[in-house]
């Protein structure tokens, strides 16, 4: 008994999806809960899985193929026998042309990578797959076909040894073009609608780090031994001072929908985590109500979500107010672009031990640069400047977020 193999249900907010890879091919056997295929959306990667034992049959939708909600994908054979594919799948095998015929059938290459090879007349098995278990994906086909374009052509007839070119050491300039994801896309599209659409501007300041880093140093073994492993970080304590800074301040917590503002009587909070497929963004709800244990556990727990690509569309919906950490990866000042429908994003940094000016003396403070980029439409450039400060001000006396003052 055959049993189709169907996209996932999207929710509203994601029109359509594309095939990214599939993991098994026609005539392979798989199991109940096995992965199949992956389906890429604007937001996240979604993964399709086997709903019964048997083996695959026919694909019905190929590897950079547009897919909508629910749609069918393929089909399950049922207490079929491994080996066995079916007939639909075997046809274009048998339509390769003769130059690419010889030793292809042992390659093992996505269905759209062995299209794309049979049109350029390439042979599969001089492709090395970069996929997995060594498979060869459609990118890798694209790959060689810029590669087979950039090759010299085979010498003319002989010349007068007077008329040869002189050789030129060209060195390695190799090239690989290969199809931009989906959310790499979104993002580009989101970036650029957000400059061009939004009175974008970006607000600096400074915060001694002494503080934090002492209260940190002093409580994190306590800490993790009390939270049953959480580790205490830095990102809590911006998440903690950027909600209580909200509430002071509700125009950087609003949007714009149409000719309305939309105040949010909550802080769900963005926090930008790093994963091999981009920056990602999931978000912390209602960060005001949890504690810094909460928003810790949160944060690790997204981060190994988003390297295992298991994020969510729901975790990456939404959001209210973002923060960015590009000091984990070195850098001391940056612009951050407002994530549309938000009005404003904090940007945090590197920090670094910078001799300052306190109290008459120069002394050596662990300090980091800050900025805050907000849409000027709704947010005043005194509101977003004040906003920053308070931030400051309560991560150089951390005291205060206990206290509310």
């Amino acid at each position: 008994m055959a049993i189709e193999i169907k996209a996932p249900t999207f929710p509203e907010s994601v029109a359509d999806g594309t095939v990214a890879t599939w993991h098994k091919q026609p005539g392979e056997a798989v199991k109940r809960d096995e992965l199949i295929v992956d389906i890429e959306t604007d937001k996240v990667v979604l993964e399709v899985l086997a709903t019964a034992d048997g083996v695959l049959g026919a694909i019905v939708k190929g590897e950079g193929d547009t897919v909508l909600s629910d749609e069918v994908l393929g089909s399950i054979v049922e207490g079929g026998v491994a080996g066995a594919a079916p007939a639909a799948a075997a046809a274009p095998a048998a339509a390769a042309p003769a130059a690419a015929a010889a030793g292809d059938e042992d390659a093992i290459g996505a269905p759209a990578a062995r299209k794309l090879a049979e049109e350029n007349g390439i042979a599969l098995n001089s492709i090395k797959g970069t996929g997995k278990d060594g498979r060869i994906t459609k990118e890798d086909v694209v790959a060689a076909i810029e590669a087979k374009k950039s090759a010299p052509a085979a010498a003319p007839a002989a010349k007068p040894a007077a008329a040869a070119a002189p050789v030129v050491a060209t060195g390695d300039r190799t090239e690989k073009r290969v199809p931009m994801t989906r959310v790499r896309a979104t993002v580009a599209k989101r970036l650029v609608e957000a400059q061009s659409n939004m009175a974008m501007l970006t607000t600096f300041n400074e915060v001694d780090m002494t503080e934090v880093m002492a209260l940190r140093s002093k409580y994190k073994d306590l800490f993790e031994k009390t939270h049953n492993g959480v580790r205490l970080g830095f990102m809590s304590f911006f998440v903690k001072a950027a909600t209580e800074a909200l509430k002071r301040f509700p125009a950087v917590n609003a949007s714009i929908d149409g000719s309305d503002i939309v105040y949010h009587g909550y802080a769900d909070i963005g926090v930008a985590v790093s994963s091999d497929r981009g920056l990602v963004v999931p978000v912390l709800r209602n960060a005001e109500q949890m504690s810094l244990a909460e928003i810790e556990n949160g944060i690790a727990t997204f981060g190994k979500k988003a390297r295992d690509g298991k994020l969510s569309i729901d975790e990456m919906t939404g959001g209210t107010f973002t923060i960015t950490n590009g000091g984990t990866f070195g850098s001391m000042m940056s612009t951050p672009i407002v994530n549309p429908p938000q009005a404003a994003i904090l940007g945090m940094h590197n920090i670094i031990q910078r001799p300052m000016a306190v109290n008459g003396q120069v002394v050596i403070r662990p300090m980091m640069y800050l900025a805050l980029s907000y849409d000027h439409r709704l947010i005043d450039g005194k509101e977003a400047v004040t906003f920053l400060v308070t931030i400051k001000n309560l991560l150089e006396d951390p005291a205060r977020l206990l206290l509310d003052i």
